[in-house]
């Protein structure tokens, strides 16, 4: 009977394993196949071979002589980086005042935050648009920074959840102490949450920083675009055939998430499963 066991438990580790290697296969090659071909001379997307014969860094060169693609970067991290800030911000305020504060119609706002969080945001777009071309907002960056920071608050529920957890006990300490809720929330919860607030950091930037619905809708010139709208009109204009250099821009776009994703892995992991477990 133990030897049964064993061998079944052996069994389905080996296909869990043989899964895994499948999805990461699946997962890994076209994004190898991207990262190859922007080092492939040559302007064609397919090629018999995977790796290529001879490199080159020319498409490299040739996306910042034939498009401002320097000005879409600096755009996009501008966009990116207010809105992570702002996003964040937002969210830890909603969370925290839905945690500690007990006012008349609050099941009730945190049930109609929880529902129109469901709906897909696009479903507003017409919605937005209108509001901003009346506020004269249309092809700027702070008509970007407008949206993606106001919808933030809509996902409280994770931070509500680990604010729920810190023991009262602090905060009554503080209180006798003379602090007040500004205090409380910066020395007290902000200090606490650092693996919630990285990952709600980095979550809100990837979210900013890969966007390409809104912004295609909101700018309007390229000087203005960010990265994703300006590739997207680069492959569908006259250089649609410049298939390595579309590559190259897609790997010099993916580079800072990759990153940031890589060099904070442990926070994120930490301030997922934190607000799961404490929410």
């Amino acid at each position: 009977m133990a030897t049964s066991g064993k061998l079944k438990k052996m069994a389905g580790s080996i296909v869990i394993h043989l899964l895994l290697f499948i999805i990461a296969v699946v997962t890994i090659y076209p994004a190898l196949w991207v990262v190859l071909a922007s080092f492939r001379p040559g302007t064609a997307l397919y090629s018999e071979h995977l790796i290529p014969e001879r490199l080159t860094l020319g498409h490299y060169r040739e996306l910042f002589e034939m498009f401002p693609f320097a000005q879409w970067y600096v755009n996009t991290l501008k966009i990116a980086v207010v809105s992570m800030v702002c996003s964040t911000f937002f969210v830890l305020l909603t969370g925290y005042a839905f945690s500690r504060f007990r006012f008349y119609g609050r099941k009730g706002l945190m049930t109609g935050l929880f529902v129109l969080g469901m709906f897909p945001s696009f479903m507003s777009m017409v919605a937005v648009y209108i509001l901003l071309l009346n506020m004269n907002l249309l092809n700027t960056h702070s008509a970007l920074i407008f949206v993606y920071s106001a919808g933030a608050a809509m996902g409280y529920l994770l931070v509500k959840g680990y604010f729920d957890t810190i023991p009262r006990s602090l905060e009554e300490a503080a209180r006798i102490d003379g602090a007040n809720h500004w205090i409380v929330f910066f020395k007290i919860f902000v200090p606490l949450s650092r693996p919630l607030i990285v990952y709600l950091s980095v979550t809100s930037f990837a979210g900013a920083f890969n966007d390409f619905i809104f912004a295609q809708m909101v700018l309007r010139t390229k000087e203005n675009q960010t990265l994703a709208v300006g590739l997207y009109n680069m492959v569908s204009s006259q250089f649609s055939t410049q298939f390595t250099i579309f590559a190259a821009g897609c790997v010099l776009v993916a580079l800072p998430i990759t990153l940031v994703f890589m060099f904070f892995q442990r926070f994120l992991v930490e301030g997922l499963t934190a607000g799961a477990e404490k929410g």
